[in-house]
């Protein structure tokens, strides 16, 4: 779990609640509620109640079930972040689903978390993402890097990755690696600051949101050979200084 500044109560982390399975919401509406830095301002059984209530209530983290009887929270993830880019979505699911996982990243969501999570666990996937870092249940992650490493035919290079600079590669790698911005800047002998303005411009350049899916496009890009795979021997090549 990712370490994050805690809201201080006068300033709690307001959240919406989806889930169609009323004790599960129950359950989890009451274990975030005794956190004194988390308030819970509303809640849905459908994607049709959120799409409405999201949007009025303006809660600073979701936490969307993935499958709902009238749609997806997947889809509703994509919706509301086009409507409110600020929103945090968790994802939170009792299946165990790759596709779902890589979909819920390309629909921008915070967090992809299994319902088995213990609560303390799930609270801090909550502060988590509200602080606006990205919280993903290690097993899924682990399933879903070893699916994209073990496919047969990778996914063409983006154009956008190839308008990248020797560096902005090298990091994108190590993004592709599971390594913090301080871990890259120790590898590369960079401040984190510098490592942090690079991972800006790649993010942009790839026209992605959140480093995981940068994580992902570097992990596509490794299955086809096309990242650099040593960063010692790309700063040799382009010479990049230390």
């Amino acid at each position: 779990m990712a370490d994050t500044t805690r809201p201080s109560p006068e300033v709690p982390i307001t959240v919406f609640l989806l889930d169609d399975h009323e004790v599960v919401r129950r359950g989890v509406h009451d274990l975030l509620e005794d956190e004194p830095d988390i308030t819970v301002v509303g809640e849905a059984a459908t994607a049709e109640q959120a799409r409405v209530r999201v949007p009025a209530l303006r809660p600073r983290v979701a936490v969307l079930d993935v499958r709902l009887p009238d749609g997806d929270g997947v889809s509703l993830c994509r919706e509301l972040r086009s409507r409110m880019p600020d929103l945090a979505c968790l994802m939170l699911t009792s299946f165990d689903d790759e596709d779902a996982l890589l979909d819920s990243i390309l629909a921008g969501a915070a967090g992809y978390v299994l319902k088995q999570i213990q609560g303390a666990d799930l609270v801090s996937a909550v502060r988590t993402v509200a602080a606006g870092q990205s919280m993903l249940d290690p097993g899924a992650t682990t399933m879903l890097m070893a699916r994209l490493r073990g496919a047969q035919e990778a996914e063409e290079q983006p154009e956008a990755l190839s308008g990248l600079t020797p560096r902005e590669r090298e990091i994108l790698a190590l993004i592709g690696d599971g390594l913090t911005n301080r871990q890259i800047g120790r590898r590369l002998y960079l401040s984190e600051k510098t490592v942090k303005n690079h991972i800006s411009r790649l993010l942009a350049k790839l026209g992605v949101e959140r480093r995981i899916q940068a994580a992902v496009i570097a992990t596509q890009a490794d299955s086809a050979g096309q990242r650099p795979r040593d960063p010692d021997d790309t700063r040799r090549r382009y010479g990049g200084s230390r």
